[in-house]
């Protein structure tokens, strides 16, 4: 095979991988930006589920803890009952993992099902000054202000 024809092939091949990405990235973009503006889309498993804004919790049950370190009342709705109003018993199992992430902040948290579902560790949404939704909690590594996710928009899954 003559150069001029590898360099033919190599360049077709990175046309189409480029091709494919691109693809891929608008297909994300369109499904996301069909959601109402300020909605937190929740994705199971790579796929958008659902979709929910801070005014479909008010059916949820209020709960609040006074923060330790600076001693102010957190109020909102807890993430495991936001889950199990929209999923169901076999996609919330004991080795489920929860993401909540905010792209803005360019910050997430990891969490377990049995960390979130544990009341006691008071995993919760709170609603923040500009409307918005924070992951406030007791958990040791999401106690602080800093460690806080601020301004949520993704909650993946897996």
């Amino acid at each position: 095979m003559k150069q001029g024809a590898r360099i033919g092939i190599a360049v077709g091949v990175i046309i189409l991988v480029t091709v494919v990405v691109l693809g891929v990235d608008l297909a994300r973009r369109q499904s996301d930006a069909s959601l109402p503006a300020g909605s937190i889309p929740l994705y199971v498993r790579g796929e958008l589920a659902t979709a929910f804004v801070p005014d479909d919790l008010e059916s949820l049950e209020l709960v609040s803890f006074v923060d330790e370190e600076e001693g102010k009342t957190q109020e909102g709705w807890l993430l495991r009952d936001i889950l199990k109003l929209y999923l169901t018993d076999d996609v919330l199992r004991e080795d489920t993992v929860v993401v909540v992430s905010s792209t803005s902040r360019e910050k997430s948290v990891t969490l377990t099902w049995p960390e979130v579902n544990d009341t006691g560790n008071m995993v919760m949404f709170d609603l923040a000054g500009r409307g918005t939704l924070k992951l406030v909690s007791k958990l040791e590594r999401l106690d602080i202000r800093d460690e806080w996710v601020q301004d949520v928009d993704r909650i993946e899954v897996e």
